[in-house]
């Protein structure tokens, strides 16, 4: 076991991140739940660990001697806590049904394997014995994408890569670095800032996701803007597929024929399992610069993030709160900074190393675009709880409440019409269903020709609260791509995104997709029921 994973915390088997990180919902929420979203007053909690049905191993004796073979007897886990851990993602319906004490899909075995050439062992000998392979990470998908799917295969293992942890060269000059796919965010960030760099990927997964998950579903952090996603750093990729490896990226700009490594990124695994990345890095920055702004309304405040995009005068951080939003954030930070704002909407700026010189002209477009300057509180306090959104969800999840979150990404000029589809669609369903909901929107992907928006949706738990959610998650699936926009922005595909896959890339694109899977795992042993429709 290495150093870097005892440092590595173990995310709960029923919650987001760790126990210490957890805080219950208070009086004053409890009662806006009530009083909001007809919430009836009743706690809802998860079982109790020893209540939850873990499915038994059907792993043999043969085949676990096979695998041992390659990474030893302790890589090899087939414990039913281990198993328990690995049986989801982080989903709001992977927790419901996890809380609920359902866990018999649990893979059958978790193994580590301790470098790349394991992996390679590890998947030519699946694909002999017919045994589904599924990725893990840092098991952070909220989309399906770590779902220990059979696909029609007798075996199921969990391939867990918090083994491959290491930073294996910092090239200075060049400014890259070649990170090992099981670090995590938090350990990367560690080792390169001993070299005085940042990969300036700061998700809200942050915290437990890894380097490999990144690369795999075209992560997107919050600091986009000035950083890029992280599909934009990544130089160079290892591969390791049932049919021997790839190292792609010889060189930057290169015109050698399509570049290969798009076929990997954002592949989930389904294609093969990334080993190792090389990534574009920056100098850590040494100094900060945070400034929050109001706006009248979304549609202003939106406009005036056009303007930065495509005047080339965006900050490291660019977000905006519609109205409700804003509303919820501002009232639970009881922020004194941003108390000066009675209503519209909420942008959150931050500026990091050369893009300070900026602030400048960007604070100067944004008041000629309508937008009044908060002053710095607001932001920072931003910047402070930014990874804690996920607590809160599993916190009302113990009241009786249903918190989820959904993305999609359009043109500036169907932006209105997409938000307002998937508002519509939400609301239309939930409120069908007898539960009216409070949608929220942000923005904090911004490009010269369009943006993201993501919407957090909460309403009262119904008797099947996974069935609630689904019946709106595919009215809103219908509603986006009516609006002509993409399924997904940087939560992947999944097993939730599959069934919209064929509208977003035709056809043909999908015999594609089809094709290289059968090229480099013809006997489809790679992330069964992920991606690929």
């Amino acid at each position: 076991m290495t150093e870097l994973e005892h440092r590595t915390p173990e995310q709960e088997w029923n919650a987001w991140g760790t126990a210490e990180g957890a805080s219950p919902v208070g009086e004053e929420v409890r009662t806006l739940l009530e009083q909001f979203l007809g919430v009836v007053r009743r706690d809802t909690p998860s079982v109790d660990r020893p209540d939850v049905r873990v499915g038994a191993s059907q792993l043999s004796d043969e085949v676990r001697t096979a695998l041992a073979a390659i990474v030893g007897e302790d890589g090899v886990r087939t414990d039913d806590h281990t198993r328990l851990l690995h049986a989801g993602g982080k989903s709001t319906p992977d927790l419901l049904r996890r809380r609920a004490g359902e866990a018999e899909s649990a893979p059958d075995a978790v193994v580590l394997p301790a470098s790349h050439a394991q992996v390679g062992a590890l998947l030519a000998l699946c694909a002999e014995r017919r045994v589904a392979v599924v990725p893990f990470g840092g098991g952070t998908s909220v989309v399906g994408g770590v779902e220990p799917e059979r696909g029609g295969f007798d075996l199921v293992i969990a391939l867990d890569l918090r083994l491959l942890d290491e930073l294996v060269e910092v090239d200075a000059e060049s400014r890259t670095a070649t990170l090992q796919a099981g670090l995590r965010g938090p350990e990367a960030e560690e080792l390169l800032g001993k070299h005085g760099f940042t990969l300036g990927h700061f998700p809200q997964s942050f915290e437990h996701a890894s380097i490999g998950g990144f690369a795999a579903t075209r992560s997107s952090g919050q600091a986009s803007s000035g950083y890029g996603r992280f599909d934009d750093m990544v130089q160079r990729l290892r591969v390791a597929t049932p049919n021997g490896e790839l190292d792609l990226g010889r060189g930057p700009g290169s015109a050698a024929g399509p570049d290969l490594r798009q076929l990997f990124l954002g592949s989930e695994g389904a294609l093969g399992i990334i080993t190792e990345v090389t990534v574009r890095v920056h100098p850590k920055p040494q100094e900060v610069e945070s400034e929050a702004w109001s706006f009248p309304d979304f549609a202003t405040g939106a406009k005036a993030l056009r303007a930065l995009a495509q005047n080339e005068a965006l900050p490291t951080v660019a977000r905006l709160s519609d109205e409700a939003e804003t509303m919820v954030n501002l009232a639970s930070a009881h922020s004194v900074g941003a108390g000066e704002q009675s209503g519209g909407c909420l942008m959150i700026t931050r500026y990091e190393g050369n893009r300070i010189a900026g602030h400048a002209r960007t604070s100067e477009l944004l008041a000629a675009s309508g937008g009044t300057s908060l002053g710095a509180e607001a932001a920072e306090q931003w910047s402070h709880g930014r990874y804690h959104g996920p607590y809160l969800r599993d916190a009302l999840l113990d009241v009786n409440a249903v918190v989820e979150t959904l993305e999609t990404a359009s043109t500036w000029s169907k932006l209105t019409e997409t938000c307002d589809a998937v508002r519509g669609a939400l609301t239309e369903s939930l409120e069908a269903q007898g539960t009216p909901p409070l949608v929220m929107c942000h923005i904090s992907h911004v490009y010269p020709t369009g943006a993201s928006l993501y919407f957090t949706v909460a309403f009262a738990r119904g008797e099947d609260p996974r069935a609630q959610w689904w019946q709106a998650k595919r009215a809103v699936g219908d509603a986006i791509v009516r609006s002509g926009a993409t399924i997904t922005h940087h939560h992947a595909v999944g097993t939730d995104h599959r069934a919209w896959m064929t509208d977003e890339i035709g056809d043909l694109g999908v015999a594609v997709l089809r094709a290289v899977k059968s090229t480099v795992d013809p006997s489809g042993v790679l992330n069964p029921g992920k991606l690929i429709p």
